[in-house]
């Protein structure tokens, strides 16, 4: 019986009293965080002190752009009560419309062990075919499945950033994204990616950095992307202990050495991938070692591959053994005050600054360690700060946020039918999601997106959200647009508040558009609205 039916016949056999209780203590269990860890409540401005354009300079930030529906339910909730609800998000469906795209996908239905094996048996049965056409059909094949799942995990982020209320989930599930990088363009990660965010990102983006550490590891993407299946006792591969270090813990300047990398590859011999069904026998492991060898949807670890010799990481000896060793290693990069201050300082120039206040890196790095890594509670340091406040309306946008929050200015709450053209808007500004060649990420200051030819290319887009939206909401290039093929703007009540803020400049270039879809773009390319 449905959830609900119960519940209504539960009501209709006990006391009204009791049902109150009964809905009391499901609503308490439903919004407590999955790791039943107290909520992080922030304590800000109080809601009469918070004008409509200063609320929309916080979701400007926090979420991924400001429209007049966030703002109206910012403006309900008051801002201490929505940032709480942002930093302890629960589960919340998309808008029907946008969740039907998103459960009608390939990687929402098919769990990514049974998919990547079906993609490797159609890759060896291509190249097992004899004739070369057949051969060179059946390969393409193969690829152009690839390209679909990638295409999926793209469309499926942006329908999330669009619509989603968890908004700053969302914004740390694309910074870690980020953070813990991969490319699609390597072996078959095009397969993977959609289940690396989904399973390994996700649910850990306002959680431990610890347990998103651990997930990313264990994840075939990654092991995959930085050659750790290639990893093995005798054939040392150093790539991805390096960038454990590197870029996702220490930082460059962590206070660790080349000796401290070799060991970190030593510990991670046999850590791996395995594309055999789940059901096939193991490897033949030695007898001695069979008790170490693990296997959870495709990540393995396979003992025959495991350097099994001492190691010592950042001065002090590695005291586990097998598999265990590597998450006695990522407890002591995660809980190293090098990282503490390497991820504080990134997230306050992912939210604050390109260059921000070494005072404020210092209390996020507080916070982070004395909370045992909890990204929320570090991000409640930087929100309550001062710094923060000061800093809303000038950090530059990317051009993932770019486009995101033009379309959620212009369209509010409006579902997209079609989001490839702003896949394509993004491609060309060249922040490909999922698509930066090395490990270290996109960049994230003002100097890597603000040239005179993205500015140009802005400019472009924005006359194509301004005066031709309506590509988003037609099922494909065939069909016709609808009339107006335009976003009403000025009458968003949104684009009415912000106004007051704009520049003289801006101001004018409205005063002289010569019609609706002119007014439209110099708006969405205007200074201020580069800006978040």
């Amino acid at each position: 019986m449905p959830a609900a039916a119960s519940l209504l016949c539960f009501m209709r056999r006990v006391p009204m009293a009791l049902v109150a209780c009964a809905v009391a203590l499901l609503t308490a269990c439903a919004s407590a965080p999955g790791d039943r860890r107290p909520l992080v409540s922030v304590s800000l401005p109080s809601s009469a002190s918070v004008n409509e354009a200063a609320r929309l300079r916080w979701l400007d930030r926090v979420g991924w752009g400001a429209n007049a529906s966030s703002e109206a339910q910012l403006a309900q909730r008051g801002l201490s009560l929505w940032m709480r609800d942002q930093l302890n998000p629960r589960p919340a469906p998309l808008p029907p419309a946008a969740q039907a795209q998103v459960d009608a996908m390939a990687i929402s239905r098919t769990p990514l062990d049974q998919l990547v094996t079906e993609l490797d048996a159609q890759r060896k049965a291509a190249d097992a075919l004899p004739g070369d056409d057949e051969k060179k059909a059946a390969r393409q094949a193969y690829q152009q499945r690839l390209s679909g799942l990638v295409r999926e995990a793209q469309q499926r982020f942006v329908l999330r950033a669009l619509y989603s209320p968890n908004q700053l989930q969302e914004q740390m599930t694309w910074f870690w994204m980020n953070h813990f990088n991969v490319n699609l363009r390597k072996d078959n990660i095009r397969a993977m990616v959609g289940d690396y965010e989904e399973n390994a990102i996700r649910p850990h983006a306002l959680g431990r950095f610890r347990d998103l550490l651990g997930a990313t590891l264990h994840h075939p993407a990654m092991l995959r992307y930085l050659d750790n299946a290639q990893n093995a006792a005798n054939r040392i591969n150093e790539n991805y202990a390096r960038e454990l270090m590197e870029l996702h813990t220490l930082g460059v300047d962590g206070g660790y050495s080349q000796a401290d990398v070799q060991e970190l590859a030593r510990v991670l011999t046999g850590v791996g991938v395995s594309y055999q069904p789940l059901d096939a026998p193991p490897p033949n492991v030695r007898p001695a070692l069979r008790a170490d060898y693990v296997r959870k949807g495709l990540f393995e670890f396979n003992p025959n591959r495991h350097d099994y010799g001492s190691k010592t990481l950042l001065g002090q000896p590695i005291q586990s053994r097998g598999l265990a060793e590597a998450d006695e290693a990522l407890d002591r990069l995660a809980r190293a005050p090098a990282t503490a201050r390497f991820i504080a300082r990134k997230l306050a120039v992912y939210f604050v600054s390109d260059d921000p206040p070494q005072a404020l890196v210092e209390r996020m790095a507080v916070a982070f360690t004395r909370s045992d890594g909890d990204i929320a509670v570090t991000l409640k340091a930087m929100f309550e700060s001062p710094e923060f406040a000061a800093s809303l309306g000038r950090k530059f946008r990317d051009p993932v946020h770019y486009v995101i929050a033009g379309v959620r200015l212009a369209y509010d709450d409006r579902v997209v039918s079609n989001v490839n053209p702003m896949l394509g808007w993004i491609n060309r500004m060249g922040e490909q999601l999922y698509g930066h060649e090395t490990p270290n990420g996109y960049p994230l200051n003002e100097a890597a997106w603000a040239s005179a030819g993205q500015m140009n290319t802005r400019f472009e887009i924005a006359r194509a959200i301004g005066a031709n939206g309506a590509v988003l909401f037609r099922a494909d290039d065939k069909a016709p647009l609808e009339k107006p093929a335009f976003p009403p703007l000025a009458d968003s009540r949104a684009v009415r508040a912000m106004q007051a803020g704009l520049g003289a400049d801006t101001r004018e270039a409205l005063a002289q558009a010569k019609n609706p879809q002119e007014w439209n773009t110099f708006l969405l390319a205007s200074p201020e609205l580069m800006r978040r």
